[in-house]
């Protein structure tokens, strides 16, 4: 799932496929930011909205990237620099969308940084200590692992090519144990 669970999945196919997923835990209104040419996503790929139960409404922003999320100064393949999430996070929480149901301009309460691979822990305390005490509380992350787990507790299937391929028994394919 995640942009990549191979590393071969890209973002609108992404953003299908955890859609009943964000849908099952009570978001609604998800919607994909920006276009092809990326000019209007000002740091969000998807923003969607949570109605607690007194009715306030909480809006959230997602910052999903393909692979390892970690803090080396050059991202290599397969991972994203998190000086790169730092940009486009501050974009995501100062920069208001426009919520079509209550006809007028919101900003982000909360942010979810996902990726598609690890979030190693040394780019969750570079971005930590970056973001200043009101954003640092705004901001969440959300690796692979936490997504699987969001489908087994949710009891949903998981999206094809979640889990590895499995080989058909072949009882004449084993090595030779000599």
């Amino acid at each position: 799932m995640l942009l990549s669970w191979h590393g071969c999945v890209d973002r609108a196919r992404w953003v299908g496929g955890t859609l009943t997923l964000f849908r099952q835990l009570g978001f609604h209104r998800i919607t994909a930011a920006g276009h092809k040419d990326k000019a209007l996503e000002y740091g969000k790929d998807v923003w969607m909205k949570y109605t607690l139960p007194t009715l306030h409404v909480l809006y959230f922003g997602i910052q999903a990237k393909k692979g390892k999320l970690d803090s080396a100064g050059v991202g290599k393949d397969g991972s994203a620099n998190v000086a790169e999430i730092h940009n486009q996070v501050t974009m995501m929480l100062g920069h208001e969308i426009f919520d079509p149901e209550l006809n007028r301009r919101v900003l982000v309460d909360h942010a979810f940084i996902v990726a598609g691979g690890e979030i190693t822990k040394q780019a969750r305390n570079w971005l930590g200590n970056k973001l200043d005490a009101t954003k640092r509380s705004q901001v969440m992350f959300m690796d692979r692992d936490d997504i699987l787990n969001l489908f087994i507790v949710t009891n949903l299937p998981l999206p094809k090519g979640a889990l590895p391929s499995e080989k058909a028994d072949d009882p004449f394919d084993d090595e030779i144990p000599f």
